[in-house]
């Protein structure tokens, strides 16, 4: 099945997909009720302005029907003086999981970290994600000893 499927960078014309992949992942992690983003928000973060705030990649069958996605951004290792790639999310859809996909997806961000001469590729999973194994045969190291910390703002402040 893996020879049926195209990845390509996303355009414009991909928002309304994208967000729906996106609000199909909240969905699987148990918060639906969380999705903010618009198409509109995409289309400015993600095509109308200089920088890019992200770039996507779509894997999509040889039909033409999007199956899943690759969302990134860039960030910057002080320590090793060089960019690199945060993934922020990665999506298939239940019926093509197992086909290989999300491992096509996952080469071709490798691939553009590689290209880029980028430092490093980094990525986040909540812990009782089946994905870490996912992760896990693809060499990610798991940074036991970071813990992650935000402050959310929401869109009135």
């Amino acid at each position: 099945m893996s020879e049926m499927i195209t990845i390509r960078e996303a355009v414009r014309e991909d928002c309304a997909t994208i967000l729906r992949f996106i609000q199909e992942l909240a969905l699987f992690e148990k918060e639906p009720e969380a999705v903010e983003a618009t198409v509109a928000d995409l289309e400015r973060d993600g095509f109308d302005q200089e920088p890019r705030r992200f770039e996507a990649l779509i894997a999509e069958t040889k039909s033409g029907q999007p199956i899943g996605f690759a969302l990134f951004f860039h960030t910057y290792s002080t320590w090793r003086g060089r960019a690199g790639i945060h993934l922020e999310d990665l999506y298939v859809t239940p019926a093509m999981r197992k086909q290989n996909v999300g491992k096509q997806l996952m080469e071709r961000v490798i691939e553009i970290t590689q290209q880029r001469q980028y430092g490093r590729l980094e990525l986040a999973v909540l812990d009782w994600n089946p994905a870490r194994g996912f992760y896990d045969r693809l060499d990610f190291i798991h940074m036991k000893e970071w813990l992650n910390y935000r402050i959310e703002f929401s869109r009135n402040g």
